[in-house]
């Protein structure tokens, strides 16, 4: 059984794919500084909390 991620972390992170798709790949440590750069967050596990959303949901489109 996974995390439960806040509902907050889902829709931003879903927003940032919608306007920055082509940006983002699946390695975590580009998406860590690609999220960083887009967006304000206020401490570091909420920008990995996003990192990690963004790498799963891109490993995801990959595969399918």
């Amino acid at each position: 059984m996974g995390r439960v991620k806040l509902q907050v972390i889902k829709r931003t992170t879903k927003k940032l794919i919608e306007r920055h798709k082509a940006d983002f790949k699946d390695n975590f440590e580009e998406n860590k500084k690609l999220v960083e750069r887009y967006v304000s967050v206020s401490n570091k596990k909420l920008r990995n909390n996003m990192a990690g959303y963004v790498t799963k949901l891109m490993k995801k489109r990959t595969e399918e």
